[in-house]
């Protein structure tokens, strides 16, 4: 089965999102599919973590859109988790705004009946403040994501119980 890890560019991305997702997931036997924002492409590239990620995975690591005479790189996954997701994707995603990869994907995900989305949020207090931040979980919400909120020192890897949890 195919696993989703779709990140926006959010603290702890470099550090967490291989050692606390992509590798637990992978040891428990999911085909990792994985997408950035560009943003978090270009700081995982950066860093050597999106080569680390390749490795775990015979899927392409993707941040950019392919172009459209490409086939699709893999079918629709089996499950998605988006972490970290931060303020900003979480405002696009609730309003359907694909314009990059990872939200696309994610926005034809929620679409797709049967394929579970569990999004982890990561924004700051002020960010949060906002008045539409928590209309956005809502909406999300009521779409049939998994809103997995917590703080952001909280290990990632228990998303994927959650993710398993509702795989049919």
């Amino acid at each position: 089965m195919i696993l989703a890890l779709t990140a926006a560019a959010g603290g702890g991305l470099p550090d967490r999102f291989r050692t606390e997702l992509a590798v637990p997931a992978a040891a428990r036997g999911w085909r990792l599919a994985i997408t950035f924002t560009p943003t978090a492409g270009r700081w995982m590239d950066a860093c050597g973590e999106a080569d680390r990620l390749r490795d775990l995975t015979d899927l392409p690591v993707r941040s950019q859109s392919r172009l459209p005479t490409e086939p699709k790189p893999y079918p629709v996954p089996d499950a998605f988790i988006f972490a970290p997701a931060t303020a900003n994707s979480i405002a696009k995603l609730a309003m359907g705004i694909t314009d990059n990869q990872a939200l696309t994907a994610l926005v034809e995900a929620m679409g797709t009946p049967g394929v579970p989305v569990v999004i982890r949020p990561q924004a700051n207090a002020a960010q949060r403040a906002h008045p539409l931040f928590q209309a956005h979980l809502d909406t999300l919400g009521r779409a049939g994501c998994v809103i997995a909120d917590a703080d952001p020192a909280d290990p990632w890897e228990p998303l994927l119980d959650l993710v398993e949890g509702t795989v049919r």
